[in-house]
């Protein structure tokens, strides 16, 4: 071909350059300039990887001072093309030269990219299609934002989740006992939200000392990345007169920084979509009185549209304080306590209903005329009669039981806005074993502590519980201790009897865990792990995946108390507790890194004390006062500080034998008495709608189903591989991802320049949490579609079929549709509007073939050809090729109409459907909020408007030409 100044020409490497002009040559380069880019290229003629920009008849083109040509007739002379057409402003003929092009005409349509010449590989295009088909997967997935989440999959919290989670502005209670996964299930929820786009803007609000852990646990198990705000970083902000809270969409911070005036204001001002709320006990309301941090949340709450609450003691402050919070979630529901307590009264007899039902009890007659009046509405005779009838079916009669208890669980007074959760209803936890070992207290430490000890009530007793820290301060050596602290030996001994098992050991300072773990490589060659609070997070996630490794990893994890928040340690079953909290909760959150749900052996629990001292006497509190060690206790804090004082005392040695055994009595007793109240209260009709059984069940069966499926692994391996991505098998089912220079774009989204490990299995994931779990929801999946589907790459290509039962030299154009709506995110009309691939296979004669061969059938019968023989072939068949695009065009849109027309009456029928249940719903339950409904309302009429004007958008392009040869 050859070249003349003025020529338009495009880059094939780099199209994203633009239009580019011929602007000087020589005898061997030539040179193009990019006027929208401002880029200058210098090529050789004899390889250059450039395309000549040509236009054809019927094309419509853009003239450098913004007007439009509808071409007719092409001249050229001296290697420049005159085009000749009618205006499309004023219908009259014109010439434009081809230098008079607008450099801003963008060829990204596929039909003109194959005019252009700007042919892809074919694995390209067969990259493409398999992306639209899975983004039409993901878009119309009933489990989307449940199955991504890097965790167990638990009935419960995926049940919460999945009922919560696709609600408009959810504003609950999230209640369930400790080590129950409050967090996951506020995690899991938040997911959802931000997946569909219903929350953009969302404030987390937690206690300082769970900031750390609530950033790891949205980045590793949600894959959400928040903004950590401290007060210096909110400050730098106020003081240049600007609101921090408007410089990120996720935010979390400590509630402790609502105190402030100016930050309250500010966190008020920037207007947010979700609230969260941890740890909401701490929310005060006394003598019918908010408390400061109530008032600041309840003012955050009320201009919020959603708001997450969570608490493992809901009743800790008192059952006013209870209906406090639950004012916080709707104060026009919850706006008098007297009125709450006599409602509560009246449901309470509906709980006993719901218990004789669950009991395989006979209902009285009081209860059955309660039943009636509560479900007067509908004819629950026949249930009842089924249910009572033991001559019936088994399978029938919990047919008829289920039924009833769903008729009741809607009429429940707080069912849609609290969840709660308990141990005696979910099960499935491990048996904890404890064994103490007592150790002779050594004569140093003894001599030590009289000699350091403090008047300061508080100091002494850190002395006393961590003797070891005491003598290092007398010898001058803070080492000294290991010489003689009975514990260092028995820990070796210990270790040695338990290998191979791992071992998770925590204490509560790091110069212990540092000091243990170096001894321990000294002494026995041993090489372990540490975790504290000075290491870096990518740091600790190194620590916990090489105590994770089940071959090569260590055996021991040494913590200090840090190790005891956040992590998931359950594929250990030894602990160790080297000291013990005086805080029963801090306990709870030390053992809950085993005890866990899924954990499958007994939790193992080792507890080394020096005899005559406060170490052992507050093991015989937390044991035989609270039995804190061998069962998980809701009460242990309430309990702790009534008793506080005593058993600081008691610790100090202030109190003699008889005065001690006798405060171990009092707290079981009164330990014994809270726990009757709680399960006297205890409400099963909640616990059933909290848990959600059959409909959990079948969530779990549908995400392991999909856990097991290989076609996210062979699709994501193949886009790796098309894209230009290094890929290194890591064993125990991992694989090392790498950059290159070579990808097809600059970057992949999701994957980070120093490269990532990741895993498509979820056991291995939960096991190590330096690797990343990829699912359909990970942000590197859907950033890699998009990075695909978001530009021209793999829309056009030219292949060759030698199917010898075709003519030779005849050719068939393969086309590919999608339906776009232009719509907000939130109304997720993928669920009515299926965006499936409208697929057109043309003969040369116009017979679409697509329902006789699927693309599956027919991609492995073609061979790729070369770009330039590509560009011969469309230019051989340019004249034929505009009219059997327009004939396919024909085709799929009387299959756009169809599918239209199906998602407008889908649409119809589920909003109905959902406006009708929850007016209903409201009748019986006022927890239903006007604003759903209202909100549904105003999505239906949205939703009917944006798909009546659903568009369809050709998406690729294939000529395939029959040869023999």
């Amino acid at each position: 071909m050859s070249h003349a100044i003025g020529q338009r020409w495009l880059s094939d490497n780099e199209s994203e350059l633009g239009i580019g002009i011929l602007t000087a040559l020589d005898a061997r380069t030539i040179t193009l300039y990019f006027p929208a880019t401002e880029e200058r290229r210098v090529y050789s003629i004899k390889d250059a990887p450039i395309t000549r920009l040509a236009f054809a008849v019927n094309d419509t083109v853009s003239h450098v001072e913004d007007w439009q040509l509808k071409i007719t007739e092409l001249k050229e002379n001296n290697g420049v093309i005159y085009y000749i057409g009618d205006r499309v402003d004023t219908g009259e003929t014109t010439l434009l030269v081809e230098t008079e092009l607008s450099p801003n005409i963008v060829v990204n349509q596929p039909q003109d990219r194959l005019f252009a010449g700007q042919l892809d590989r074919m694995e390209q295009f067969n990259l493409r299609h398999q992306c639209l088909q899975n983004r039409a997967r993901l878009q119309s997935s009933p489990i989307r934002g449940l199955n991504g989440a890097r965790i167990g999959l638990i009935p419960h919290q995926l049940h919460i989740a999945k009922e919560a989670g696709q609600r408009f502005a959810p504003r609950l209670l999230l209640a369930d006992e400790v080590g129950l996964g409050k967090t996951i299930e506020a995690g899991l929820i938040l997911h959802q939200q931000l997946l569909t786009e219903r929350a953009q803007r969302v404030l987390i609000l937690v206690p300082e000392s769970l900031q750390h852990q609530w950033l790891v646990e949205l980045l590793r198990r949600f894959n959400i990345q928040v903004a950590l705000f401290d007060e210096a970083r909110i400050q730098e902000s106020l003081d240049e007169a600007l609101n921090p809270f408007e410089s990120a969409q996720i935010v979390l911070c400590s509630q402790r920084l609502m105190n402030k005036r100016k930050i309250h204001d500010a966190a008020v001002e920037a207007e947010w979509d979700l609230l969260v709320v941890d740890e909401a006990h701490h929310l005060t309301w006394e003598d019918g009185k908010p408390g400061r941090n109530y008032q600041q949340v309840a003012q955050l709450a009320e201009q919020t549209p959603g708001l997450l609450l969570l608490t493992a003691t809901p009743d800790q402050l008192g059952h006013e304080g209870h209906f406090a919070r639950l004012r916080l979630l709707d104060p026009n529901r919850f706006h008098d306590y007297q009125s709450f307590v006599a409602e509560e009264n009246s449901y309470r007899d509906v709980a006993d209903a719901a218990n004789a039902l669950l009991d395989e009890q006979a209902l009285t007659q009081a209860q059955l005329t309660l039943l009636n009046e509560l479900i007067s509405e509908n004819d629950i005779e026949p249930l009842l009669r089924c249910i009572q009838d033991d001559s019936v079916n088994a399978d029938q009669r919990q047919s008829a039981k289920d039924e009833l208890l769903e008729l009741l669980l809607d009429r429940h007074g707080t069912s849609r806005v609290l969840f709660r959760n308990t141990r005696a209803a979910v099960k499935g936890f491990p048996k904890r074993n404890l064994t103490s070992y007592a150790l002779e207290m050594p004569a140093a430490y003894k001599t030590a502590m009289k000699l350091m000890g403090s008047s300061e009530p508080q100091e002494r007793l850190i002395q006393l519980l961590t003797p070891e820290t005491c003598y290092g301060e007398i010898e001058g050596s803070s080492e000294a201790w290991l010489n003689i602290d009975p514990r260092v030996d028995w820990l070796l001994n210990k270790l040695a009897e338990l290998k191979p098992h791992k071992v998770l050991l925590i204490c509560s300072q790091k110069r212990t865990v540092l000091q243990l773990a170096e001894t321990m490589r000294e002494r026995t060659g041993m090489h372990v792990s540490t975790f504290h609070e000075d290491m870096s997070i990518v740091e600790r996630d190194r620590a916990a995946a090489h105590f994770a490794d089940e071959y090569d990893g260590t055996q021991v994890l040494l913590c200090s108390e840090i190790g005891s928040e956040g992590r998931n340690f359950q594929f250990a079953h030894h602990l160790v507790l080297f000291d013990l909290p005086l805080n029963p909760d801090l306990l709870e959150q030390r053992i809950g890194r085993l005890d866990r749900i899924g954990q499958r052996h007994d939790i193992n629990i080792h507890v080394p004390c020096l005899t005559d001292s406060a170490q052992i006497r507050l093991l015989d509190w937390l044991h035989q006062g609270l039995n804190a060690l061998e069962s998980t206790l809701s009460i242990g804090k309430k309990i702790f500080d009534e008793f506080e004082q005593s058993l600081v005392e008691g610790l100090l040695m202030n109190l003699d034998s008889e005065h001690w055994e006798q405060l171990i009595h009092q707290t079981k007793t009164r330990r014994m008495e809270l726990i009757a109240e709680l399960e006297k209260g205890r409400d099963r009709l909640l616990e059933l709608g909290s848990c959600g059984q059959k409909e959990a069940e079948q969530l779990i069966s549908d995400i392991a189903a999909q856990d097991d499926e290989t076609e996210l692994p062979q699709f994501m391996l193949k886009l790796w591989d098309v894209y230009g991505v290094n890929q290194d098998e890591k064993g125990e089912k991992c694989i090392a991802l790498m950059p290159t220079e070579g990808m097809l774009g600059a970057e992949l989204p999701g994957l980070p320049d120093d490269g990532a490990t990741i895993t498509f299995d979820r056991t291995t994931a939960l096991s190590r949490e330096d690797v990343q779990f990829l699912s359909w929801d990970h942000p590197m999946v859907a950033g890699a579609v998009d990075a695909i589907l978001g530009t021209p790459t793999g829309s056009t290509n030219v292949a060759i079929i030698k199917n010898r039962g075709l003519p030779n030299g005849s050719y068939m154009l393969q086309l590919l549709y999608t339906l776009q709506v232009s719509a907000p995110g939130s109304l997720q009309l993928g669920r009515f509007l299926s965006s499936q691939t409208i697929r057109i296979l043309l003969d040369k004669t116009g017979n679409d073939l697509a329902d006789k061969v699927s693309f599956e059938q027919l991609a492995p019968q073609l061979s790729p050809i070369g770009r330039h023989t590509g560009t011969k072939l469309v230019a051989a068949l340019r004249q034929f090729l505009p009219d059997l695009i327009l004939n396919g065009e024909a085709k799929a849109t009387v299959q756009s109409n169809a599918m239209t027309a199906q998602a407008l009456t889908k649409a119809d029928q589920y909003f109905r459907h959902e406006i009708d249940r929850l007016t209903a719903l409201k009748a019986v339950n006022p927890s239903v909020r006007d604003e759903e409904i209202e909100f549904l309302e105003q999505q239906a009429i949205q939703a009917q408007a944006a798909l009546s004007q659903a568009q369809l958008r050709i998406e690729g392009v294939q000529l395939i030409v029959v040869n023999h040869s």
